[in-house]
């Protein structure tokens, strides 16, 4: 019996959704997706951040700081 009562609870909340939110929603079903513009703006913006990463990794304290660290994990003592 609680299940059949549950069970319309939540088909009558679907309903107040759908009649409140659902015309929404449909209308700006269309409307995904990135456009031409944004995917340009993303690229451009990956690729900076990736030239940022590669200078941070590939500079001198950095390489260092990852070198003892290797050093230290081989020359561990079990």
């Amino acid at each position: 019996m609680g299940g059949k009562v549950v069970g319309r609870a939540l088909t009558a909340a679907r309903r107040v959704w759908e009649d409140r939110f659902g015309g929404r929603v449909r209308r700006h079903a269309l409307d995904q997706g990135m456009t031409t513009s944004e995917y340009a703006v993303g690229t451009i913006a990956a690729c900076a951040f990736a030239a940022v990463l590669y200078k941070v990794v590939t500079s001198g304290a950095v390489l260092s700081a990852l070198q003892s660290l290797i050093k230290d994990a081989l020359d561990a003592k079990f």
